[in-house]
């Protein structure tokens, strides 16, 4: 056998050399000259310099592939490190037994465990849930529909004796499929409203269980809340937003909530604001709700809520302040421009009413006045006052007094009217008998009919001829055209007392409360007794060579002063009492 093995291998050599035509390829024992011609002609010489050069190109060679190698799995390393790894390192059989074990634990436990029973169930002991909260953000806060949002982690912490293990690891992260096979605590949110659990890209939930059979649910949520909110102290205003938790179907006799580690029991991600609030404080404590069901074990935790003012401010506060003291400016304009002062403050009251309306959008149409209504209110009250006094301007003074402004380039004859100077001399003789004087005017009156007036002025000098002007009489609208026009004259020689008595711009001889009084209640006495004033002044002047000017308004003048200090006053007190305000939170003030 062994010599039949021997020659095989012979024959397998020879072929070989056969086929590479005994290139480079000796034998022991065989010189070239004993070989054949061709593969002697084409053999080399076998020197110490050949071996050293084959060698070389077959350490080269070798090097080169190893680089190539090394390349090739460095390659793979960078792209898939860990899966190449993985292939490439088979599971160790530790690996593979825990994994094994793991498995077998989890079908041990769950194979006599039943998920509807609690876990003290038959212990006359209530499950304890402990809660923790870590909230990411919160807002927006709703004043319309008194609600606000905010995104948590919502952790629950519970034991489970039934599901303890021995093994040679602490805790297990359990998939969430697990979920449905063990049992949960049903939480729910009292006051929620559109809470949901994040599910992209999988739903964000995590499920721990420990040696012991603690049992870690944590889960991301979107919780919707209702907030209920006072509104009085609008936009100066605190609000305590309340959350609360508890079980939906089992009582404290089964099943209580605890807040975990109390102190940091509802905690939040550093650097979290809100835009339009500032969270002033936190409150949660552990309390019994009852219900129709029996009593249940509620958590409760309040923010407490500042409101930023610097908005309101910039889009309410300041631009009211600014048109009411625009529509002032009618104050200082002639009043005589009748249509300038009502049109600015008609356009300052429409104003108002587009800011006031836009200030409403926001909020609900609750029951009673916020604040910033109180302003609104105030700031509308100012710029109809403007308009009013106004009013009083032009009623009390203007047509009161019958002022006409003076036209220099009219002039009438008093022959026009089918007057004579003898006649007028004739009517005022006549006037001594008919009529006295009036001791309070100064001025004679003669009338036909007491409807009837018509004041002028006796001129300077009758038989001159002078023509006198045609504003320094005034004639009211006649009820009968027919009736002849009564005349009065001021007496030649009271020129000083006519100085001397009052106009509508100066405070007459009857007090200036019993004047305000008689012109509200609109007596026709003293009207007409401020017209014939006003009339026996104009002629003076007339008199005098002085063109007629239309003085400022007594009520001008004082609504130049008082307006301004009654609204620094309002806003003093109005900043004093909202501002300084601070609602102190308890639980018995928070609705829950």
């Amino acid at each position: 056998m062994i010599m039949l093995r021997i020659l095989a291998s012979c024959l397998i050599c020879l072929s070989l050399l056969e086929r590479q035509g005994g290139e480079g390829i000796t034998t022991a024992g065989t010189s070239p000259e004993q070989l054949p011609l061709p593969v002697a002609s084409k053999m080399p010489l076998i020197t110490s310099e050949f071996k050293a050069s084959r060698i070389y190109e077959s350490f080269r060679a070798l090097s080169t592939v190893q680089g190539k190698s090394r390349l090739s799995r460095r390659y793979v390393n960078d792209t898939s490190a860990y899966g190449a790894q993985r292939k490439a390192r088979p599971r160790t059989a530790s690996a593979d037994m825990l994994s094994r074990n793991i498995s077998s634990i989890l079908e041990n436990l769950l194979k006599r465990y039943e998920q509807s029973q609690l876990p003290t169930h038959g212990q006359g002991l209530p499950t304890v849930v402990r809660t923790n909260i870590l909230i990411r953000s919160m807002g927006p806060v709703s004043e319309l529909d008194m609600d606000y949002s905010m995104d948590c982690y919502f952790r629950q912490y519970w034991r489970d004796k039934r599901l303890s293990f021995q093994g040679p690891i602490k805790s297990l992260s359990l998939s969430i499929k697990m979920l449905d096979k063990i049992w949960r605590p049903d939480t729910y949110f009292y006051n929620g409203k559109h809470s949901h659990i994040h599910t992209i890209t999988v739903p964000n939930k995590l499920l721990r269980l420990d040696q012991d059979g603690g049992i870690l649910y944590s889960m991301r949520l979107t919780i919707k809340a209702t907030c209920p909110m006072e509104l009085k102290n609008f936009p100066m205003d605190r609000q305590s937003c309340p959350l609360i938790i508890g079980s939906y179907g089992y009582t404290n006799q089964q099943l209580v909530y605890e807040w975990q580690n109390h102190d940091d029991a509802v905690s939040f991600v550093p650097g979290m604001t809100l835009n339009q609030f500032d969270l002033i404080s936190m409150m949660h404590r552990n309390f019994t709700s009852t219900r129709r069901e029996g009593d249940f074990s509620v958590l409760h935790v309040a923010f407490n809520l500042k409101r930023h003012t610097g908005y309101f401010l910039i889009q309410v506060y300041v631009p009211c302040i600014l048109i009411v003291v625009l529509s002032w400016v009618s104050f200082w304009i002639h009043r005589e421009a009748t249509s300038d002062r009502v049109g600015l403050c008609v356009t300052a009251v429409l104003t108002l009413s587009t800011i006031s309306l836009d200030s409403r959008t926001d909020l609900p149409k609750v029951k009673y006045a916020t604040a910033l209504d109180w302003f609104l209110l105030m700031s509308f009250l100012y710029c109809i006052a403007t308009l009013l006094e106004f009013a009083g301007v032009h009623y009390f003074t203007k047509l009161g007094s019958g002022e006409i402004p003076r036209i220099d380039d009219e002039w009438e004859d008093i022959g026009a009217l089918g007057y004579s100077t003898g006649e007028i001399a004739d009517a005022a003789e006549a006037s001594d008998d008919s009529e006295p004087a009036n001791s309070d005017s100064d001025v004679f009156v003669f009338a036909d009919h007491d409807a009837l007036h018509c004041e002028l002025p006796l001129p300077a000098d009758l038989n001159g001829g002078g023509y006198p002007k045609r504003n320094t009489f005034s004639c009211p609208i006649y009820n009968n055209q027919q009736q002849e026009p009564a005349h009065i004259f001021p007496r030649l020689s009271s020129h000083a007392s006519t100085m001397e008595r009052t106009t509508q711009t100066e405070p007459p001889a009857v007090s200036r409360m019993r004047q305000m009084w008689l012109c509200l209640k609109g007596d026709v006495k003293f009207r007409r007794q401020r017209e014939r004033d006003a009339a026996a002044e104009k002629s003076v002047q007339g008199r005098q060579g002085a063109g007629y000017v239309n003085s400022i308004s007594l009520i001008d003048r004082v609504a130049r002063v008082a307006f301004p200090m009654t609204f620094a006053l309002f806003n003093l007190l109005y900043w004093l009492a909202y501002g300084m305000y601070k609602k102190e939170f308890s639980w018995s003030m928070i609705k829950a």
